[in-house]
C-alpha cells in the first residue's frame, strides 16, 4: 500500500507541471479559438469612419464565402504552390537523408553539409523575399547575367508572369523548409536496425530495392509526420508571396494564398468575415490532414 501511495504522490507531481502548459494553451489557443468562432456569426466591420456592428446574422459570413468564389480560387492557389514546393522538397530531402544517414557511402565533411542545408532554415522569410525580389527584379543581376549571356534580348519581367512567380515562391519555399525535412527523414532512416540492411545485402537485394522494400515502409511514421505538417505550414502561407508580389497575388490573383485574402479581410477590419475564413480554413486544414494520415497507414492497416 505504501508502494502504490509513492506512485500516486508522483503522480501529482506530473499534473502540477502539467499546469504552465495547460494554462498557455488555453490562454494563447483555445480562448482564441473559441472567439474566433463565435465573431464569425456577426457583422463586424468598418464602413469608412464608421463601425457597422457587431451585429448578429448567424451563417451569413460562411454563404457570403462559399457564393463569392475568391475562397475557392485563393485555395486552389495555396493547394498549387504547395505541390510545388513540397514534391521537390520530399524528393530531394530523401535522397539527402539516406546519402547523409548510410555508413557505406563514407561521404566525407558530412556535419558540414548537415549545417549548411539547415542554415536557410534560420533566415525569416521575409529576408528571403526581399533577396529574391531583389534577385529576380527587372533589372536586376540576374537579369543582367541572362542578358550578358545572350539567353534574353531584353530582360524578363520574373514578376509579370504567373509561371515564373509561383515557381520563385515555390523555390524559395524549397530553400528555407528541405532542410529541416532532411533531418527529420535522415533522424528516421538512422533509427531503422542496421541488420535489416545487412541481411537485405545478403540475400542479394539491390539499393533501389531495399530503399522502397525496407527504408520507406519503416520510415512510414515520420512521413506522416513531415506531410502533415508540411500541408499545415503550405496552407499557412503568407510572407514569402505577400513581399514578392507587395500583397496583391499578381499577376491575375495567380499567387493571392488563403493567408493573404484573410489578412487583406484583417486590414479592412472585416473582423466577422476574417473569423469565418478562419473557420473554414481549419476545417479545410483538418479534412485534408485526415486524408493524407488514411492515405499514407492504408497499406500499414492491410498488412496488420
Amino acid at each position: 500500500m505504501k508502494k502504490n501511495g509513492n506512485v500516486v504522490r508522483f503522480n501529482r507531481w506530473g499534473y502540477i507541471f502539467l499546469i504552465p502548459f495547460i494554462v498557455v494553451y488555453l490562454i494563447f489557443s483555445i480562448v482564441p479559438l473559441v472567439s474566433t468562432i463565435y465573431y464569425s456569426f456577426f457583422e463586424n466591420f468598418m464602413s469608412g469612419l464608421k463601425q457597422i456592428g457587431p451585429n448578429f446574422i448567424g451563417l451569413e459570413n460562411y454563404k457570403a464565402l462559399l457564393t463569392g468564389g475568391d475562397m475557392f480560387t485563393y485555395l486552389g492557389n495555396t493547394l498549387l504552390l504547395w505541390i510545388m514546393c513540397f514534391i521537390p522538397q520530399i524528393v530531394l530531402s530523401l535522397i539527402l537523408g539516406y546519402w547523409f544517414s548510410d555508413s557505406r557511402m563514407n561521404l566525407k565533411a558530412a556535419p558540414f553539409f548537415k549545417t549548411v542545408i539547415y542554415m536557410p532554415n534560420l533566415i525569416m522569410a521575409s529576408a528571403f523575399s526581399m533577396l529574391f525580389f531583389t534577385l529576380f527584379a527587372d533589372s536586376g543581376p540576374i537579369n543582367s547575367l541572362l542578358v550578358s549571356i545572350g539567353i534574353f534580348d531584353e530582360p524578363y519581367s520574373f514578376m509579370s508572369h504567373i509561371a515564373s512567380t509561383r515557381i520563385l515562391v515555390a523555390v524559395m519555399n524549397l530553400i528555407m523548409w528541405f532542410g529541416n525535412t532532411t533531418i527529420l527523414l535522415m533522424a528516421g532512416m538512422m533509427g531503422i536496425d542496421g541488420e535489416l540492411f545487412e541481411a537485405a545485402q545478403v540475400d542479394g537485394a539491390t539499393s533501389t530495392q531495399v530503399f522502397f522494400k525496407i527504408t520507406l515502409p519503416l520510415l512510414r511514421p515520420i512521413l506522416v509526420y513531415v506531410m502533415i505538417t508540411s500541408l499545415i505550414g503550405g496552407l499557412q502561407l503568407f510572407d514569402v508571396p505577400q513581399i514578392l508580389t507587395n500583397g496583391t497575388g499578381d499577376p491575375m490573383r495567380s499567387s493571392m494564398t488563403l493567408i493573404m485574402f484573410l489578412n487583406k479581410h484583417l486590414y479592412s477590419k472585416n473582423y466577422g468575415m476574417s473569423g469565418a475564413l478562419s473557420v473554414y480554413m481549419l476545417i479545410v486544414t483538418a479534412i485534408l490532414s485526415f486524408i493524407v494520415f488514411r492515405i499514407n497507414n492504408y497499406g500499414a492497416d492491410d498488412r496488420r
